[in-house]
């Protein structure tokens, strides 16, 4: 009974559906671990980052310029843990959990300010799926694959982007120098700090993204909570991948698929209580934690702040 989901194609589609948010928000992550900067700002900018994107579409009807407006405010978000910790050199930790409390506390207060009266979310026109022409129209793949959102290609570009700049460029061995020994980044005339401060302000960009991707696709409507954990698997995730953007899309692919077999088993009667699947997500990012986290290849400055002269 169980196998016969797995070889449905819109079990698929949903799983790549699911694997979009979790993608951006992962890379995001992924970035700013890259340079030596633990972001547990995520879950709060995501949860900016749909509001944000959700609301610009709401007041202008324009779906891209939403999402790059989602992006500027999760850039921002970015900024101000940059200073915090690369800057200030103050814990990356508290930081992160302190933006992560303030962004979504903001997010809630400013759609209750911007929509006082509103007891049921307004809902926007969210992207249509797109297909591909000829490949999705091969069996199974090409309706699972092939017929997304203009997001998850986008997502998908950005991962190849990712693989591309931080194996092929100089500027991404200026990024995993600066992860790695900063010191000996600054010392070859690369702007460690700068470095940092920028990566963290993309990275945080691509989170909230992957939240305006719940909001301008995946659903149509912000609602309180719907984040739900997605930022803090997302982090789970980047340790699962040991820092590597085509492992971490791997990843992504295998979590969003048992949170999509989840979602389906958790109807068939008979057997496990459903609330044993709700668990399989996160029983699969604890387990992940627990047995390769410990042999994980870490970036070596990660948490630890850089200041020029110190030894």
């Amino acid at each position: 009974m169980f196998w016969e989901i797995l070889i449905q194609a819109g079990f698929w589609a949903a799983a790549v559906r699911i694997a979009t948010t979790y993608l951006l928000g992962t890379l995001g992550e992924l970035l700013c671990e890259r340079v030596g900067v633990l972001n547990l700002g995520i879950e709060g900018i995501m949860t900016v980052g749909a509001m944000a994107g959700w609301m610009w579409a709401y007041h202008t009807g324009d779906l891209w310029s939403a999402v790059l407006f989602a992006f500027f405010i999760g850039c921002m978000a970015g900024l101000l843990h940059a200073i915090l910790t690369v800057f200030l050199g103050l814990s990356q930790h508290v930081s992160g959990i302190g933006i992560t409390l303030l962004l979504s506390s903001l997010s809630y207060y400013v759609f209750r300010m911007l929509l006082p009266s509103t007891t049921t979310p307004p809902k926007i026109i969210p992207f249509d799926e797109v297909e591909i022409p000829l490949l999705s129209d091969l069996p199974v793949i090409g309706e699972a694959f092939f017929n997304q959102s203009p997001m998850t290609y986008l997502a998908v570009g950005i991962t190849l982007l990712f693989l591309y700049v931080l194996n092929r460029t100089p500027l991404g061995l200026a990024l995993r120098l600066v992860g790695e020994n900063p010191a000996a980044a600054d010392s070859q005339g690369i702007p460690v700090y700068l470095v940092r401060t920028g990566a963290v302000m993309v990275g945080s960009g691509l989170m909230a993204i992957g939240g305006a991707f719940l909001t301008l696709s995946h659903f149509d409507a912000f609602y309180f909570g719907m984040i739900n954990g997605r930022g803090w698997i997302c982090v789970a995730l980047v340790i699962f991948a040991s820092w590597r953007p085509g492992k971490a899309f791997w990843g992504v692919i295998l979590f969003a698929a048992i949170e999509a077999f989840q979602l389906r088993v958790k109807s068939i009667t008979g057997g496990l209580p459903y609330q044993f699947y709700l668990m399989l997500p996160y029983i699969v990012s604890i387990l992940a934690l627990v047995f390769l986290a410990k042999n994980a290849a870490y970036p070596r400055s990660l948490l630890i702040p850089y200041r020029r002269g110190e030894r």
